[in-house]
């Protein structure tokens, strides 16, 4: 019984071989014909006139492009805290701007304008 099954499928094996062989040179032969079948007289004429008819995306066929990169910002200066600065960030904290604006409207960061802060004593102390 074993035996019978193995050669059955042995048998199966080579007919699927068989059928796959049959089925590529079948394939080798239509591909061959297709460009007499639409009027072409080479190849060459016809994977040209398949690539007009696909558009530009398809014949150009060089893969995905590259995003383009952003410019980079050169180095910044560091910002001089001045006695000037210092009394702007007074004046804006006194007039109820939050420290980001405050930061945007200076040009300075919101760390600099948090230890301008703290240095004038406008600012709370943490309870521990």
């Amino acid at each position: 019984m074993l035996t019978e099954n193995i050669k059955e499928l042995e048998a199966a094996q080579a007919k699927v071989e068989e059928l796959r062989k049959k089925i590529e040179s079948e394939r080798f032969a239509e591909l061959a014909a297709l460009p007499a079948k639409y009027g072409y007289t080479s190849l060459s004429a016809f994977v040209k006139a398949l690539k007009e008819a696909a558009g530009p995306s398809v014949s150009k066929g060089k893969g995905r492009r590259k995003a383009v990169k952003a410019p980079k910002a050169g180095p910044r200066r560091r910002a001089k805290i001045t006695d000037e600065t210092r009394a702007q960030v007074k004046q804006l904290v006194e007039a109820g701007k939050t420290g980001s604006e405050i930061a945007a409207e200076l040009g300075i960061s919101l760390p600099s304008v948090q230890n301008i802060k703290k240095a004038m004593g406008l600012v709370k102390a943490r309870e521990a």
